[in-house]
């Protein structure tokens, strides 16, 4: 069981040398929105659709992520279907949707990789990197606890300075 635990996380996971990404998306107002934008924050990247029960399923606990982590967590809602965009605010306004929502034509592969089936999620790095994609739901205790692994690997990695005048011998 450890092994299938080890390599679903090794799928999942990209290489530690992330390249850095973007797309362009209008939101429900027709605004442009970039993955840009977002820099400095760690950005979830969720593709869904209004008739997919395990996206439905996921909602309140992306905008309960939103919501409590808005000075360091975005959540970018991408809904992947052909929808009139009056039904889509309207879904959006019913389900209490607080963080941005985008609507983009379904094809196999976006900007940030292969969208195979719904819901697909993204993480992106403050730093705009591409680090981990999941098939399937997201739990808010799930992504937080990725993004806390990531910043305690990344405090570990961090070069110790010397203060001036110190030398390291």
């Amino acid at each position: 069981m450890r092994a299938l635990i080890f390599i679903m996380a090794l799928l999942v996971t990209l290489p530690a040398v992330a390249e850095k990404v973007d797309f362009t998306l209008k939101d429900l107002d027709g605004k442009p929105v970039s993955l840009s934008d977002f820099r400095g924050k760690w950005v979830i990247v969720n593709y869904w659709a209004t008739w997919c029960p395990p996206c439905l399923e996921e909602i309140p606990d992306l905008v309960a992520l939103y919501e409590d982590n808005r000075d360091t967590i975005v959540v970018l809602g991408i809904d992947f279907e052909e929808v009139n965009s009056d039904y889509l605010r309207e879904f959006v306004d019913s389900h209490l949707i607080s963080y941005p929502v985008m609507n983009t034509e379904p094809v196999p592969v976006t900007e940030l990789g292969p969208v195979l089936g719904l819901p697909t999620s993204y993480i992106i790095s403050p730093e705009g990197e591409l680090m981990a994609r999941q098939e399937g739901p997201v739990t808010r205790a799930a992504v937080e606890k990725y993004i806390a692994r990531k910043q305690q690997a990344a405090a570990v990695m961090e070069p110790v300075t010397q203060p001036p005048g110190v030398s390291g011998q």
